[in-house]
C-alpha cells in the first residue's frame, strides 16, 4: 500500500466511523459523538445548577465559539489528520523499522482488566502533562497553546478550545505512550477516554471542586483555574498547574499552585488583546513570530 492509499483510506475510514457514530450504527461504549455531547449536557446542567461565578452568565463569554471547537478539534480536524497519523506510522516504519513493539518496555496484556486501564491511564496522562509543560516552556510551541489560554471566562467546552497544532504534538507523542506498552491498548479503554472527557469537562467548568485529600491525585477546577490565572508569581512565570486528568505530577514536579480558591481571578495572558477573535482567523494563529 503507498502512502497516498494509505492516506485516503485513513480519512475515508475515520470520516466512515465518524458518520456511523451519528447515525448510532457504532456501538455506545465506542460512541464518542454522542458521548461527547451526553458529557458536555451533564456538566453544562452542573453548571447551571450549581454556579461557582454566580455573575457568569450561562452562555459565557465565547460560548459558541468554544462549542464549535468541541467538534472541530475533536471530529473534524481528527478526520484530517488520521491520514497524516497512518502515513506517519508507515513511513516510521519504512524508514526507521520502527513499528508498535519497537519501544516496548512492559507487556501487560495477561494483567487483569482492572490493572491494564490503569497503567494506560496513568502512563497516557503523563504524556500528555510531559506535551503540556513544553507547550508553555517553548516559545514556538506556546504560540499556538495561546488560543487555549485567551478563554476569559471557563466554562465546560473550554477543554476543547484549543489550537489543531497541539493535536500534531499530542499525537505521535500520545502513540509513544501505547508504544511503551508494545501498541497495547485495553480492550476497554474506552472508559479512559471517556473518564478524561469528562474530567477535563469538569476542569474548565464553572462548578468549584477540590475533592477533599483527592485533590492530590485528580486535577480539578480550583486547581485548573490557576493554570489559566492572566497573574503569576515571577518565578512561577512559565505557568502552573499542569495537569489533565491526574494533579499528582504537578505534586511530584512541584509545580502546583493554589493559593487561594474564591474562583474571581482574572484568566487569560499578558497581550490576550492581540488574539483574533474569530475561529477562522484563531485557525492560522501562531505561525507568525508577532503572533
Amino acid at each position: 500500500m503507498d502512502y497516498i492509499e494509505a492516506f485516503i483510506n485513513a480519512i475515508s475510514g475515520t470520516l466512515d466511523w465518524t458518520w456511523r457514530s451519528i447515525t448510532f450504527d457504532v456501538a455506545w461504549y465506542n460512541n464518542y459523538f454522542w458521548g461527547l455531547i451526553l458529557i458536555s449536557l451533564i456538566v453544562w446542567g452542573l453548571e447551571i445548577l450549581f454556579p461557582w461565578r454566580k455573575h457568569q452568565s450561562i452562555f459565557r463569554k465565547d460560548f459558541w465559539l468554544d462549542t464549535f471547537y468541541m467538534f472541530f478539534n475533536f471530529f473534524i480536524f481528527a478526520i484530517v489528520i488520521s491520514g497524516f497519523y497512518k502515513v506517519f506510522q508507515l513511513f516510521s516504519l519504512d524508514v526507521f523499522g520502527i513499528e508498535a513493539t519497537s519501544f516496548a518496555i512492559i507487556d501487560i496484556n495477561q494483567w487483569p482488566m482492572w490493572s491494564q486501564l490503569l497503567v494506560f491511564f496513568v502512563l497516557s496522562d503523563f504524556v500528555q502533562w510531559f506535551t503540556h509543560v513544553l507547550l508553555h516552556r517553548f516559545d514556538v510551541l506556546w504560540r499556538f497553546h495561546k488560543v487555549h489560554h485567551s478563554v476569559k471566562e471557563m466554562g465546560f467546552a473550554a477543554h476543547l478550545r484549543y489550537h489543531w497544532m497541539e493535536n500534531v504534538l499530542y499525537k505521535p507523542l500520545k502513540l509513544l505512550a501505547v508504544m511503551l506498552l508494545g501498541g497495547f491498548e485495553p480492550e476497554q479503554a474506552f472508559i479512559v477516554h471517556f473518564a478524561a472527557i469528562s474530567i477535563g469537562h469538569l476542569n474548565h467548568a464553572n462548578i468549584k471542586l477540590s475533592y477533599g485529600p483527592l485533590k492530590y491525585v485528580f486535577n480539578n477546577p480550583v486547581m485548573h483555574l490557576y493554570h489559566h490565572a492572566y497573574s503569576l508569581p515571577k518565578e512561577k512565570s512559565y505557568g502552573v498547574n499542569f495537569g489533565i486528568s491526574l494533579s499528582l505530577w504537578d505534586y511530584i514536579f512541584k509545580t502546583n499552585y493554589v493559593p487561594e480558591d474564591s474562583g474571581t481571578i482574572e484568566l487569560g495572558y499578558e497581550g490576550d488583546e492581540k488574539m483574533s477573535k474569530g475561529f477562522l482567523r484563531q485557525l492560522f494563529y501562531g505561525f507568525r513570530k508577532k503572533d
